[in-house]
């Protein structure tokens, strides 16, 4: 290993086990480097009219918290009743649950013996015991870098001055980056950092738009069926829709068990299931490939598991940050791999 390449491992070691050490004050500021990189193409095509960088920063930024704070004003009571409603109300709906599964559960043990029905039960409790404890550990530590009041303060405050200065100097913070460049690595470093950011602005920018329709469809379409709490359970369906395959099917089986519990018979049912299959539908021939791309080269699997493994090691600020690292890696990767298919390693010979 050659000195320079001992000097950028050790910068990435290094940036990494300060951005650890750092984690529980890093929500704010990684909220505003997110908005900026989400709202720069806005402020670039404001320049291209004219406009000068620090007005049209500031349009822009006003613009954004301005209708993030009237969403959440005109939102935030609606869920508020829906939410507390749901919890309220949870008892009563398990019961009715328990009560409407009582045929069923009847039937099954009809054919087992006692033996096989105690396995199963214990089983049941055994895993079911394990996977609530393992998600309120994993949620404990998600939550707790993001629901301290201190962090809800700075998250209000912090985050829309951080969002300003680094839209504001964007362009003059990636060109002194690209002057720090070793200057025989930069093409090869451009190179990648350009995929870098078509991988991030394809998943993150298009994704983000995919959530909030999806909300939206879920939200409306199982508030028109009748379904109590509709709202507010396709609301974070479609939030939570950014874990592949996760968000709708915790969704779906949120908005089965309360239709179970509420209606008899099977056509509401069937509208549950129409509204999801209808929002699945569209967004994987519609939303997805128009707004995300069919070629971001983020696998399902490798965003859940970037997803839990930052929840896991820097809370909530991990969260923000799983998709965008999980995208630099990925194009890394696919770079290392094809150098290591043009070399001798992989060819043989004298190469």
């Amino acid at each position: 290993m050659n000195r320079r390449t001992a000097f950028l491992l050790s910068v990435v070691i290094g940036s990494a086990a300060l951005l650890y050490l750092l984690s529980g004050m890093l929500l704010p500021f990684v909220a505003g480097l997110l908005v900026a990189y989400f709202l720069d193409p806005i402020a670039d095509r404001l320049e291209k009219w004219g406009c000068s960088r620090t007005l049209a920063t500031a349009l822009i930024t006003v613009a954004f918290f301005l209708l993030l704070g009237a969403t959440m004003v005109l939102l935030f009571p609606l869920l508020q009743g829906q939410v507390m409603g749901l919890a309220a109300k949870a008892p009563a709906l398990i019961a009715a649950l328990r009560e409407q599964a009582g045929p069923l559960l009847d039937l099954v043990q009809t054919s087992l013996d006692e033996n096989q029905v105690a396995k199963i039960r214990d089983a049941a409790g055994s895993y079911a015991g394990e996977a609530a404890r393992w998600l309120g550990g994993f949620l404990g530590r998600v939550l707790s870098g993001g629901v301290a009041v201190f962090q809800i303060l700075s998250l209000l405050v912090i985050t829309p001055l951080v969002s300003f200065y680094l839209l504001r100097d964007w362009d003059r913070l990636v060109a002194r980056f690209d002057d720090l460049m070793p200057r025989d690595l930069q093409p090869t470093i451009r190179a990648q950092m350009r995929e870098i950011d078509r991988t991030i602005a394809a998943w993150v920018r298009g994704q983000a738009t995919v959530c909030v329709l999806l909300g939206a469809w879920y939200g409306i379409g199982l508030t028109m069926i009748g379904l109590e709490f509709g709202l507010v359970v396709g609301f974070l369906t479609g939030l939570i829709s950014f874990v592949p395959y996760f968000g709708m099917g915790v969704g779906l089986a949120v908005a089965l068990g309360i239709a179970f519990a509420q209606f008899s018979g099977w056509v509401p049912f069937a509208l549950v299931v129409g509204v999801f299959g209808a929002g699945q539908v569209v967004d994987a021939y519609f939303l997805t490939p128009r707004l995300v791309g069919e070629k971001v080269g983020l696998h399902p699997v490798w965003v859940i598991f970037a997803l839990l493994a930052g929840g896991a090691l820097f809370g909530f600020t991990g969260v923000l940050l799983a998709v965008p690292v999980a995208a630099v890696i990925g194009v890394l990767v696919r770079f290392s791999i094809a150098r290591y298919r043009e070399s001798s390693y992989y060819l043989g010979g004298g190469r």
